[in-house]
């Protein structure tokens, strides 16, 4: 692997190598890192896939115990600033970027200086970090906030350590410290807190209660300007995401009819509309390349999935998951068709070697 490509093997975690993406590889076009547009202000900018969580409700299927994934992928974080700053433009006023991610943001260990690019560039308005905390102290806090982050959306999933603990997957999670950080946060910074638990049927629906009362002591959310401070996520089942034993993910009109009935027994506000959270529909950036168009592309290195390899199409605008390409030499050249291009994800599969 060449710096020349911008793929560099740079460590291993769980067995499993890490590469570091930089220029010239393309960060629109993969679903596990660089940056996803999906036609609103809010851009989702993956800087790692990298997680030191097992959450038995993954639908990622990230961390220590993954199945599925053969790859992981570190972003060198000038070259993804660039990136975000060039999706923004399309955007307008008022961008919020989400970091976000196939794994822990938080294990990116320039996260800090990500924030300061983007925040400094004059496009982007607000910078909001999705995690579950586990990575979090108040000296990351405090390095976070002097960079420019605006909300922390923390997934802590119950209030009792046995729950949360079955529920994360690794003995040493604690939520009772991970919400004292929270409240010191509020207290202590400029950082908004907003909850945002997993329901996972069966395991924490009466834990959730907690949460929102946690919320409604501490104000979470009320710094953003928000009608609520806890945004609870359904748990859903995916190809290559883990399924719990023995829970059937609830259809979303059970979902909603759940989530209505804790409103009237909390007095929470917790169904809100995009617009109240400040998301708003914006022009989004054109694919380069239709389903079933084919596309002349360089092997980089093995891709996130076992059974796919990482490409960048030879005019440098688009980063692909092919399928059919192993053990093709890094560097080489690759004929393939697009299979799907939803957001601007593609993936592929090789129709000359």
């Amino acid at each position: 692997m060449s710096r020349e490509l911008g793929v560099k093997k740079v460590s291993q975690s769980y067995g499993r190598p890490v590469y570091e993406i930089s220029d010239p590889v393309p960060l629109i076009g993969h679903i596990a890192f660089g940056v996803i547009d999906r036609g609103t202000n809010v851009i989702q900018v993956r800087p790692s896939t990298l997680c030191q969580h097992s959450c038995i409700f993954c639908s990622v299927d990230a961390g220590p115990v993954s199945k599925y994934r053969q790859s992981e992928f570190l972003v060198e974080v000038h070259w993804l600033s660039k990136w975000v700053v060039e999706v923004a433009k399309v955007k307008g006023r008022g961008v919020e970027v989400l970091l976000d991610g196939v794994g822990e943001p938080l294990t990116h260990p320039s996260l800090p200086e990500l924030i300061k690019l983007v925040k400094d560039s004059g496009y982007v308005n607000r910078v909001a970090l999705e995690t579950h905390g586990g990575g979090l102290s108040r000296e990351i806090i405090i390095k976070l906030q002097d960079a420019g982050l605006d909300r922390i959306n923390l997934s802590v999933d119950a209030v009792s350590r046995d729950i949360a603990v079955s529920l994360v997957g690794v003995e040493w999670y604690d939520p009772a410290r991970l919400l004292e950080l929270a409240a010191w946060t509020l207290e202590n910074t400029e950082i908004d807190v907003v909850l945002t638990p997993v329901v996972v049927p069966g395991y924490n629906e009466v834990e959730i209660k907690a949460l929102i009362e946690w919320a409604r002591r501490h104000g979470a959310g009320r710094r953003s300007g928000w009608p609520t401070g806890v945004l609870i996520q359904k748990y859903e089942t995916h190809k290559y995401g883990r399924k719990v034993a023995g829970v059937r993910a609830w259809s979303w009109s059970r979902f909603y009819a759940w989530l209505k009935k804790l409103e009237r027994e909390t007095g929470y506000r917790l169904i809100v509309e995009p617009e109240e959270i400040g998301m708003e529909r914006r022009s989004r950036i054109e694919p380069p390349y239709s389903v079933g168009e084919k596309v002349k592309a360089i092997v980089l290195c093995p891709g996130w999935h076992i059974g796919e390899t990482l490409v960048s199409d030879i005019r440098g605008l688009r980063v692909m998951a092919v399928l059919g390409a192993e053990g093709l030499t890094p560097g080489s050249q690759v004929g393939v068709t697009v299979v799907s291009n939803e957001d601007n994800i593609y993936v592929a599969k090789v129709v000359t070697r």
